[in-house]
């Protein structure tokens, strides 16, 4: 039961580059949001 548990989960959900987009969003906008309050 655990390994078709382990089976499941190994496969994603989304394609690789929508984590890496989506990443590269998340983190853009953290940095806009550090630098942005920084100057006040």
């Amino acid at each position: 039961m655990f390994t078709a548990a382990a089976e499941h989960l190994r496969e994603l959900p989304a394609p690789p580059y929508v984590f890496g987009i989506g990443t590269f969003v998340v983190f853009s906008l953290f940095l806009y949001l550090v630098l942005r309050l920084d100057n006040d």
